[in-house]
């Protein structure tokens, strides 16, 4: 990595660890505690782990520009402090060879929340939207599951290049499974994923992103189940 690059790394770190110590700070509400800084640090080094293609540091800026976008557009959010530091925690623990990833990630936010200065209900309210994205499902009226599963998925109605950015780069997280298999698994979660009658929840993402986002996930199952264009 040239000299330059690490510069703008090193600048995009630390506007993520400023955009963390004011989310922390806005949630404890002037109650104190102890220093924010060292816990991000502690994040963006799990969000930064050689292994990650997709699940990155860019990922979690985007998800957390995302959140902004939907309270900007809809005003969407409950407690959208809380929602930001979901995000900070959704994929904190990542290993594209487990499946308990999301619990994991759950547990790191009640220990370190906990410790943080958060009270009980914060802690557990961020706990349970960590947990959420495993099904990206949240009930009608959850206003923080819905704006966080949204900002989660909002990846899906990018542009047709970023799209094919974004599945490049899972299929690297993913390159210790062979091809067969994984075009086979790829597709039922695309499958899965067109079947639900909404992908978006929040009005803004419904009328913005569901499109777009559909259109992707034909695609890519096109390509998946005839890639050879013989169908």
């Amino acid at each position: 990595m040239t000299a330059p690059m690490k510069a703008d790394q090193a600048d995009r770190e630390q506007e993520l660890l400023h955009r963390w110590t004011t989310t922390l700070l806005a949630a404890r509400a002037g109650r104190g505690g102890p220093d924010p800084v060292p816990y991000g640090r502690n994040l963006l080094s799990r969000w930064t782990e050689p292994h990650r293609r997709y699940h990155t540091a860019d990922h979690l800026r985007a998800v957390l520009d995302r959140i902004d976008e939907l309270t900007d557009q809809g005003g969407e959010g409950g407690e959208l402090e809380l929602v930001r530091l979901g995000a900070w925690f959704h994929d904190a623990v990542y290993r594209p060879d487990r499946t308990e990833n999301e619990e994991r990630s759950a547990a790191l936010a009640e220990r370190a929340l906990t410790e943080a200065g958060l009270t009980p209900h914060e802690v557990t309210e961020v706990a349970r939207l960590v947990r959420l994205t495993i099904t990206h499902d949240p009930a009608p009226g959850d206003l923080n599951g819905e704006t966080l599963c949204d900002a989660d998925l909002a990846i899906l109605a990018s542009r047709p290049d970023t799209y094919q950015g974004y599945t490049a780069a899972v299929r690297e997280e993913y390159a210790f499974v062979p091809d067969a298999a994984f075009r086979e698994g790829r597709a039922s979660v695309l499958r899965q994923l067109l079947a639900l009658p909404r992908l978006f929840r929040t009005p803004y993402g419904a009328a913005v992103w569901e499109e777009r986002a559909r259109e992707n996930l034909e695609r890519e199952l096109k390509e998946l189940t005839d890639p050879a264009g013989e169908g």
